[in-house]
């Protein structure tokens, strides 16, 4: 399948950057304050509005792929439990019992068929229903249809399992959300991708300044001089407007041989790594034959949960193809802890008072975008 029109037109501008020696620019830099990142009064309004109101992805669809397999989930701040029910749909509830608020399910992972609280033996099945209880004389007035499982927004979408960490009443169309990333994202058939390799880290960073490492560029021939500097063109990203998400395009310097060929032979994916920004703490980054999803979660002012799965097209068949993606796998984890020990070197320094302000780049445009998306979330402009 050839490019999508805005693939060909990705190429084009990168065509017209290196005849011309000129980048994707904002008209101005943008001054953003350093409060953001160190005041935790600032912090717990991320956490209210971006973290419980807007979709967070946990898991891909391979982890839960049969009825009774769960999983829970508790990086946000909210005790998550997600199930694939006996009609094969997904269930998303909080990890508390009714009765005493208990954590009700403790183990990472598993198949079940009944959830039972380990404080009183309260049973729920995998649709939240209260399904039995110990001596039941005791609590003979209680409507049990009104103490099952408090349920959440669940989704399936792009191979992956996304949970809104809060009630909603009011309806979620998922689709329009995910609507601006269709034509890049919804062609790759994550679902049946198998889940390679996923990982977590815990670094000490605000979980903006960990997210930022994606949003840009101009980093990649000082922090990443020995790894990825060599493999892409230069600082000269384009980024693609799909507020409130943002698709980040950094090309390999072989797409500028594509200059003199017909647009019919022309690869996108080959010839670039393809950084999905989905608002408001996750990355699809999808490279030339493999793809990592990213979530990075705050669990302090000055610390913060990175979440990666590395999905690949089939599981591995022979040990050639083990030995490619372990060897891929191998070099991002270096790429990243680049990034990561840049980052706790930033945090470090915002206690020093040097800065007031960040200094975005005219070029650092997905920063420019990134912060409009999340000020706009927080001042109520935006909302799922």
């Amino acid at each position: 399948m050839g490019p999508t029109d805005q693939e060909r037109e990705i190429i084009r501008r990168i065509f017209d950057f290196d005849e011309h020696g000129t980048i994707q620019m904002f008209d101005d830099v943008m001054e953003n304050p350093v409060s953001k990142y160190i005041d935790p009064g600032h912090l717990q309004r991320e956490i209210e509005v971006l973290f419980h109101q807007f979709p967070i992805a946990i898991a891909h669809r391979s982890q839960l792929a049969n009825p009774g397999d769960f999983l829970t989930h508790g990086e946000t701040g909210v005790p998550i439990l997600v199930t694939r029910t006996e009609d094969g749909h997904l269930k998303a509830f909080l990890n508390v019992c009714r009765h005493r608020v208990t954590t009700l399910e403790s183990e990472p992972c598993g198949n079940a068929r009944r959830f039972t609280c380990p404080y009183h033996a309260w049973t729920y099945d995998l649709e939240g229903v209260l399904r039995g209880l110990p001596q039941p004389v005791g609590f003979k007035s209680v409507d049990r249809a009104g103490v099952g499982l408090v349920e959440l927004p669940v989704f399936e979408h792009f191979g992956l399992i996304w949970v809104v960490p809060s009630p909603r009443h009011e309806p979620i169309d998922i689709d329009a959300w995910f609507a601006p990333l269709e034509e890049n994202l919804g062609g790759l058939d994550l679902g049946e991708h198998h889940l390679f390799r996923s990982w977590t880290l815990h670094r000490d960073m605000n979980w903006r300044i960990l997210l930022e490492g994606f949003q840009e560029s101009y980093h990649f021939c000082s922090a990443h001089r020995h790894t990825a500097c060599s493999s892409y063109l230069d600082n000269q990203s384009v980024w693609t407007d799909l507020y409130p998400h943002v698709r980040h395009s950094v090309p390999l310097p072989r797409v500028l041989e594509y200059r003199d060929q017909p647009e019919d032979t022309w690869d996108y994916r080959s010839n670039f790594m393809d950084q999905n920004y989905v608002f408001p703490a996750n990355f699809a980054q999808v490279m030339t034959d493999h793809v990592y999803i990213h979530t990075v979660i705050p669990t302090g002012v000055d610390s913060c949960v990175f979440q990666c799965m590395m999905l690949t097209p089939e599981e591995p068949a022979t040990e050639k193809a083990e030995r490619h993606y372990q060897k891929n796998y191998d070099v991002v984890r270096v790429v990243f802890d680049e990034d990561f020990a840049v980052g706790e070197g930033i945090q470090q320094g915002l206690a020093t008072g040097a800065n007031q302000h960040f200094t975005f780049g005219r070029y650092e445009c997905g920063l420019h975008l990134g912060q409009r998306s999340v000020d706009a979330a927080l001042a109520g402009e935006l909302r799922l």
